[in-house]
Formats: C-alpha cells, sequence, structure tokens
C-alpha cells in the first residue's frame, strides 16, 4: 500500500495544473501604530496556541569595520532583562507560561519570536513591548554576553572542519561592502565595544518605525489589537535608521583563495558567482538552477561527481540572495586523494552543459513540481506564515507578496533557467576558494 501511495502521489505532483490547486491564499490584517509599527495580524485556529514574531531591519550589513558582531550581539542582549523584567526573567516568564522562545541575526535581519498558550498572548505582547522600550544595557549584562559570544564563537570553529568557510565565503564574494562580514562578526570588535557604543545601536536600530510585528494563531483580533495599542503605541519612534549603501560593481576577473587549515579532513572547493539581490525578478530562476544542480540524487552534481565519477563524496550549490546583493555558490568535498582541480573541472562542464544545452521538459517539471510542494509546504505552519508576512511588508513593502511569490515561481521557464545560468555564472564573476588536506596534519 505504501509504494501504492507513492505512485498516486507522484502522479498527481506531476500533473498539477499550471498555478496548483493545494495553495489557499494567507488571510491577513496589515496596520500600522502612530509611532510608525507595521501590525500584521492572522488568525489560526489549527491549535490553542499564539505567536509574536518581530523582526527588526537591523543585520550585519549595518555595522561597520571594526564594530562588527552588534546585530548579533543584541540578540543575545535582548534577553537580559529591562525597566520591568529582572535580568534572566525573559525565558522563565515563557517557560513557565508554558511557551517557548528564539531569535536569529542575519545580513539584513534580526528576529525574535514567542510562542506561547492562547491565554498568554497578552504576557508576550508585554515583554516584547517593554524590552523595545527600556532594555537594560548595563555593564554586567554586556560582559554575560560577551562570555556567551565568545563560547558561541568557540563551539563553532575550534577545531571543526571548514569552519572558516562562511566567514571565507562572504569575505571573497563581497569584498568592499558591508556584506564581506557574517552575522556572528569578530569577538575583537565585541570585546573593544563600550557600553555607550552599545545603547547608541539599540537607539538607531530598536525602533517601532523600523520594526513589524505580526502576531497569529488562535487569536481575538479585536482583544489583540487592544493589547498592542496599549503595550507598543506609547512608544515613540526615532529617526529613520541609516540604511547602508551596498555598492556592487561588475567583477572583472576571477578571485582565488587557498586555505590551509590542520583540521581539513578531505579537499573542499568552494566557488562563488555574484548574482542578484532577492527583489530582481531573476531571483526566482536561480532558485530552480540550484535545484536542477543540487537537489536531490539525481539532481546534476550529485550524478556526476558522487555517483558517476565518484570523485566526491557531498556536491552541491545554493542561490543566496540578500537585501542588496546575491550570489550563486557551489561547495564540494573531494573523495580522499582525488586533485581539486579534478572536481573543479567537472562543475564547470556541468554549468557549461546548461548553459549550452538548458534542462529538459521532465527535468523542469520535476523541478517545478518540486518548488511547488515545497513552497505551499512551507507556509502550513504558523511561524513560517508570520515570518513571511512580517518580512515582505518590512522589506518589500508589501505582505501580500507571501501570497504573490507563488505566481511568481511557477512563472518561470526553462529557458529562463538556462538564461540565468549563462548570465551568472561567468568567469569572471567566479571566487574560487580551495581547502586543501594539509601535508603535515599532526605538526
Amino acid at each position: 500500500m505504501k509504494h501504492i501511495s507513492l505512485v498516486v502521489l507522484l502522479a498527481t505532483l506531476l500533473f498539477l495544473p499550471a498555478f496548483g490547486q493545494d495553495f489557499v491564499p494567507i488571510q491577513f490584517e496589515e496596520y500600522k501604530l502612530s509611532n510608525g509599527l507595521t501590525v500584521i495580524l492572522h488568525v489560526d485556529r489549527t491549535a490553542p496556541t499564539a505567536m509574536t514574531y518581530i523582526v527588526y531591519r537591523v543585520g550585519s550589513k549595518d555595522e561597520v569595520p571594526g564594530r562588527t558582531g552588534f546585530a548579533h550581539f543584541f540578540e543575545h542582549l535582548m534577553f537580559e532583562g529591562s525597566a520591568h523584567i529582572g535580568r534572566g526573567e525573559v525565558d522563565k516568564l515563557i517557560s513557565a507560561a508554558g511557551g517557548i522562545n528564539n531569535a536569529s541575526t542575519s545580513n539584513d535581519r534580526t528576529d525574535y519570536f514567542f510562542k506561547v498558550p492562547a491565554n498568554q498572548l497578552e504576557l508576550a505582547l508585554w515583554i516584547e513591548s517593554d524590552r523595545l522600550l527600556s532594555l537594560n544595557i548595563d555593564s554586567l549584562g554586556i560582559e554575560t554576553q560577551r562570555k556567551v559570544v565568545k563560547e558561541e564563537l568557540k563551539q563553532r570553529y575550534e577545531g571543526k572542519p571548514y569552519a572558516t568557510l562562511q566567514e571565507n565565503l562572504f569575505r571573497q564574494t563581497f569584498a568592499g561592502t558591508p556584506y564581506e562580514w557574517t552575522p556572528i562578526g569578530n569577538p575583537d570588535d565585541i570585546n573593544r565595544a563600550t557600553r555607550k557604543e552599545f545603547l547608541a545601536f539599540h537607539r538607531k536600530y530598536y525602533l517601532p518605525n523600523n520594526a513589524c510585528l505580526a502576531v497569529g494563531g488562535d487569536i481575538d483580533v479585536e482583544q489583540t489589537k487592544r493589547w498592542i495599542e496599549k503595550y507598543f503605541g506609547p512608544i515613540p519612534a526615532g529617526p529613520p535608521p541609516p540604511r547602508a549603501a551596498v555598492k556592487i560593481t561588475e567583477p572583472t576577473q576571477e578571485t582565488f583563495l587557498r586555505v590551509e587549515e590542520k583540521t581539513t579532513p578531505l579537499p573542499a572547493l568552494i566557488e562563488s558567482y555574484l548574482t542578484v539581490d532577492q527583489r530582481h525578478p531573476d531571483a526566482y530562476a536561480l532558485e530552480f538552477l540550484g535545484a536542477a544542480l543540487s537537489t536531490g540524487r539525481s539532481s546534476r552534481l550529485y550524478r556526476r561527481l558522487v555517483d558517476q565519477d565518484q570523485t566526491a563524496i557531498m556536491a552541491g550549490s545554493f542561490p543566496f540572495t540578500l537585501d542588496q546583493a546575491g550570489m550563486f555558490a557551489f561547495f564540494v568535498i573531494a573523495n580522499r586523494g582525488v586533485d581539486i582541480e579534478t572536481i573543479r573541472k567537472a562543475v564547470h562542464e556541468e554549468i557549461e552543459r546548461i548553459q549550452k544545452e538548458g534542462i529538459s521538459d521532465e527535468e523542469f517539471r520535476k523541478l517545478r513540481n518540486t518548488k511547488e510542494t515545497e513552497f505551499i509546504r512551507g507556509l502550513t505552519r504558523l511561524d513560517g506564515k508570520l515570518s513571511s508576512l512580517a518580512y515582505y511588508a518590512l522589506f518589500h513593502g508589501n505582505a501580500n507578496l507571501v501570497n504573490e511569490e507563488f505566481q511568481r515561481f511557477m512563472a518561470v521557464t526553462a529557458d529562463d533557467v538556462r538564461r540565468v545560468a549563462a548570465t551568472y555564472l561567468r568567469p569572471n564573476r567566479r571566487n574560487t576558494i580551495i581547502y586543501p588536506v594539509p601535508e603535515n596534519p599532526s605538526r
């Protein structure tokens, strides 16, 4: 019976109509408070829970050389307490209410969420508003979080193979721009920073007019509006934060970087190409290109390097779009004894094959159906819906893009995939990083 069900599922996916019958537009209400805070409400009664998700338009891109890691540092500092919440009490209050919380930082944004039983929504809104208005930024909290960040860096980098990959990838690809450092930043920058600098960063970016609050779940909409006005309405707006200018110039030649580390167990190749930002129409076709090259065992890179040539144990690619830039990257770990140039040549051959021949109708149909399934599945969870709504509202000025993007993906053609490969994956746009195996790893 399992085999029959799988066959039926695959057949159904292969013959879905152009815009899919399973996609149900997300219903939401959007409005602004007088202080500029964008608010989005979404009712989802599949579980007796409620969620608050707030995103601030500040990430590592908004930092300056010599003072990196500030956005990520605040991801930790926001749990230190506020005028009416004691040190370390945020986690305790939410946990005692039966909820969970977390936060994350990227190059362009920092976000925080609380997920609680529906009857604890007011508590979550109060905590979020209090730390926006009156975050406790004192010397003890700063020193505490400095130690936390140092330990995080130690766990991430110490003795880990390819641990510097992301750092080198961004530095090589986006050299000379605010995207050249990663969100975790440089620990020396955080160590040198003063309390005055942290206070200034919070005042500059943690503003209601620089944020979007999305609230959803099993909520009473009118009551939720009253709570939001009560707790967030009195918070004053501030001057619009300055926006970092990212100037990307057309590269004229390929760059190379060789990274020799004692912990490298197998040769690795990383190549990246400058592409487009997240608003560019070609971003959708680049997603399809990434899937064609490396999604699943039937993808071109896996089939060629892992199955056919058996020169690699891992081969993948991915598009990565940002607010003001983008890249398309390849990552291959070679088998022991395989020369990096061998796998590099194979990757280039697969790129050239798509550039010249494109992809078949059958291959494209599978890619399209997979993308359709992924997109719809990604919006079935409450956190996926709220984060998408808030992100589109704050960065695109259009929360309804959560419903419109589906058609944009489905409008991509097979020729678009070939065209973006030919347009962006050119040698002059390429940045190559290699991790050779050390000759004397014990030393």
